[in-house]
């Protein structure tokens, strides 16, 4: 039976010894608990399962739960918190791991609750544009749902992770520009307290566009990172499917145009629907990777929705401020498999910045600053990068003020992992300094914690901490993250 060190730790156990100890015979007390909770099958103590999942997608070294289990539903999840809280044992929600943020790494160890077997998408209402769905669908689960339906839901981060982690992390993606982040997007949650009891964060069952009933629980549980509750269930808006979609590819001679016509789209109050900005490093790495062939040029991928006559005026209007930059004439993906291509190369700018130096690992930056600032910030940021001599190329959905530096580097290089670290706090302090954020949709995790702290001031910090504190007063809720 494994020693269960980080449920030891948080119960103040000590190790057994060769005479017996009550720590080891409650640590395998809870393993029994939990298996009588959800299930012999739905419950692992095997290393190389609990390494799996105390790591995500970022940089930060694996820390890895004492416990993994698989709850089948809310009255699971809600007896395993009674069970832990009553315990003083660490839980930790679980969705895909596609987080860049190390949002899932257990620093205290304790139990991880892998959502992903709650999968039902329930209760879709057309007529009324919303759907509920459980923590374990992933945003093209639902969408595949709802294909015949007319609608689709738009937040697309680019990996395909699940809504409800997508909603603990306030995620948005290449659609936000259009259609907002997470944070607009959710009508209501249902959440697990750290003490076992069920909140429905607008009311149980409670649907309606919009409220000015009492204080706005559901955005409080919108990027919190799953350190006040594990949410498990969540309704969502949808959107109708536009008549008609266009996508096309653009290069500059600069970043400095490709930018400048970014605003100036903007500006003239054009719906764009997408508009992706890639410098030059990032459209060679994504030509390698997905074997494309565009100009090696600062470049800017833009869709348009609406009907067939809309989307042939913002397309004209958009055509004329790109060649006024000096942008290159259009080229068009039309068809869904045109565009499909096109998109998977730009949601594949991650594995394709890793793909310059193979066996290296990534960082991904993700400041948001106001639109007015993108041009000055984007082009700071590329002198940074060259005189830094740091692999980091540029990707972001520049529509809505956020991009990514893609930084690849050697973890064994200490001296790499040093200019890297400086690199990013830099970039991070040049946002703040525009009045912007040191993350747009990735979230604090266990890398930006000090960053937030210099963004919201003390005070920001300490009312953050007092609503941790009430929530969660044995901060057993996916501690060490954010505050």
């Amino acid at each position: 039976m494994l020693l269960l060190g980080g449920v030891q730790r948080a119960l103040g156990l000590c190790r057994p010894h060769s005479g017996g100890c009550r720590s080891y015979s409650v640590a395998v007390q809870l393993v029994d608990d939990l298996r009588a909770l959800v299930g012999e099958s739905n419950v692992s103590t095997a290393k190389v399962v609990r390494e799996q999942h105390g790591r995500d997608e970022s940089m930060h070294s694996c820390q890895p739960p004492d416990v993994v289990i698989w709850p089948q539903n809310v009255e699971q999840v809600s007896k395993v918190a009674e069970l832990c809280y009553a315990r003083s044992v660490p839980m930790i929600p679980f969705g895909t791991g596609t987080g860049l943020e190390g949002g899932v790494a257990a620093v205290r160890g304790g139990l991880c609750l892998n959502l992903t077997r709650m999968d039902r998408i329930l209760n879709l209402r057309t007529d009324d544009f919303y759907v509920t769905v459980e923590p374990g669908v992933t945003r093209k689960a639902l969408n595949s749902y709802l294909r015949d339906s007319g609608l689709w839901f738009p937040v697309d981060p680019g990996a395909d992770a699940s809504l409800c982690g997508m909603v603990a992390t306030s995620a948005s993606g290449t659609n936000a520009v259009r259609y907002g982040t997470m944070r607009e997007n959710v009508i209501n949650l249902e959440v697990v307290l750290p003490d076992g009891r069920v909140l429905n964060t607008a009311g149980k069952d409670r649907s309606f566009r919009k409220t000015s009933a009492g204080y706005n629980l559901t955005s409080l549980f919108v990027g919190a990172e799953g350190t006040l509750g594990i949410i498990t269930k969540a309704t969502l808006r949808l959107y109708g499917v536009p008549e008609a979609t266009i996508a096309a590819v653009c290069s500059f001679p600069s970043v400095q145009a490709a930018v400048d016509s970014t605003v100036q789209i903007l500006q003239c109050g054009i719906p764009i629907a997408r508009i992706e900005f890639l410098d030059d490093v990032m459209i060679d790495a994504c030509n390698k990777f997905s074997n494309l062939h565009y100009p090696t040029l600062p470049t800017l991928f833009l869709e348009f929705h609406g009907t067939e006559t809309g989307v042939k005026e913002q397309v004209q209007q958009t055509e004329l401020i790109t060649q006024i930059n000096g942008g290159s004439d259009f080229t068009w993906a039309q068809g869904q498999e045109e565009r499909n291509k096109l998109w998977t190369a730009r949601h594949n700018a991650w594995y394709s910045a890793l793909a310059l130096r193979p066996g290296c690992r990534g960082y991904s930056t993700d400041v948001c600053v106001p639109v007015s600032k993108l041009p000055q910030i984007i082009v700071d940021t590329k002198e940074d990068l060259l005189t830094s001599g740091l692999t980091g190329p540029i990707a972001g959905h520049v529509g809505d003020g956020n991009f990514h530096c893609i930084m690849v580097l050697d973890l064994n290089d200490q001296d790499e992992v040093r200019k890297v670290k400086e690199f990013t706090d830099r970039l991070a302090r040049r946002a703040m300094a525009m009045n912007g954020t040191c993350t747009g949709e990735h979230g604090i995790g266990i890398g930006k914690r000090r960053l937030l702290q210099e963004e919201v001031g003390d005070v920001g910090i300490t009312a953050m901490k007092q609503i941790k504190a009430t929530f969660d007063p044995k901060n057993l809720m996916n501690p060490g993250k954010v505050v």
